[in-house]
């Protein structure tokens, strides 16, 4: 049997110092991979950045091309015309509306023209006219310079009617020495309009109130908001039968002795091409080819009419037209219809 002192206490086993692990805690792998983020992440800016700048490049190069082009192609095209080959028949379009700026105005048909009457091989001119009117100011400046190359030529002007030939279309066509027309063509309406709204019942009943500061009693005149006071509409019926003498005055030059005169030929009525033979409004019955043929001996048809190119139209298109446009509908203008 063994006694307390017998027995000896087990020594406890010596701490052993820990063995290094060959794997880093996970703490030390994070800088390494921040940096990496960080720099994918900037590899990543800068390549949207050169993107970015190319395509800025890219557009900035693509309008400048487009300019170019639109530049080149008004330069190139306007004015253009068929290169004749020997005697001919000189042609110039006269289609839908007369007004500035459009395809029917004294700045896009003047120059052709004047081309039509210089060019010697064009034995005669022809103006052929599809258009019910517009503008007294354009319909005078064109109706001139038809008498003014006339006289300064010597060179006989025909004008050509198809289905119309109203108003400031009609305006243009006495400038000419011949009238041609089809027997249902329509013919004549020489009389001016000046057209507008009013619209002041309809705010009264919706509650709406017109607020127009003027200075000049008068330089609201026309507003379409605004009642028109009997001096106004006295004073803008003066001016549209002033421009309406000097329209019938053109007429009687252009056609002298041939006009047969009725009560009805300056109220602003149209008729057919029949009937505007009977009234000496035209002189004969022809197309185009007749009157190239058989009036002025040269068959062959040069259009020198100058013509809006693809150029033009994409420059119209980018352009203010639209908001002209807007302007023009809400404004009272002076028209020959």
């Amino acid at each position: 049997m063994s006694t307390p002192e017998d027995i000896q206490p087990t020594p406890a086993p010596e701490p052993t110092a820990p063995t290094p692990s060959t794997t880093p805690p996970p703490h030390a792998a994070a800088p390494h991979a921040t940096d990496t983020l960080a720099e994918q992440f900037a590899r990543a800016y800068l390549m949207d950045r050169r993107s970015e700048r190319r395509w800025r490049i890219f557009f900035r190069l693509s309008w400048l091309l487009l300019v170019i082009a639109i530049v080149y192609g008004v330069a190139v095209t306007r004015n253009k015309i068929n290169a004749p080959t020997g005697p001919h028949t000189a042609l110039i379009e006269v289609r839908g509306e007369i007004a500035d700026g459009a395809e029917a105005s004294a700045e896009n048909l003047e120059p052709g023209i004047k081309n039509a009457f210089e060019d010697a091989g064009a034995q005669a001119v022809v103006v052929r006219i599809n258009s019910p009117g517009g503008s007294p100011v354009q319909a005078g400046i064109i109706n001139d310079e038809i008498r003014r190359l006339k006289k300064l030529h010597n060179k006989k002007v025909y004008a050509v009617v198809e289905e119309t030939c109203a108003s400031g279309a009609y305006y243009i066509a006495v400038a000419t020495d011949e009238i041609y027309v089809d027997k249902a063509s329509i013919v004549g309406s020489i009389g001016v309009l000046m057209d507008s709204f009013g619209a002041t019942g309809l705010m009264e009943k919706l509650g709406v109130e017109r607020r127009l500061l003027t200075a000049g009693e008068n330089k609201g005149i026309g507003d379409p908001f605004s009642p028109l006071q009997p001096k106004q509409r006295a004073y803008l019926q003066g001016m549209i039968d002033q421009i309406h003498q000097q329209f019938i005055k053109v007429v009687r030059e252009g056609r002298g002795t041939r006009l047969k005169e009725t009560p009805e030929t300056f109220s602003g009525l149209f008729w057919s091409g029949q009937q505007a033979l009977e009234l000496g409004l035209a002189d004969h019955l022809g197309n185009l080819d007749y009157v190239a043929r058989e009036v002025i001996k040269a068959e062959e048809v040069v259009d020198y009419t100058p013509k809006e190119n693809v150029a033009e139209r994409l420059a119209k298109r980018f352009g203010a037209s639209i908001g002209a446009g807007v302007v023009k509908a809400l404004q009272g203008s002076v028209t020959l219809r």
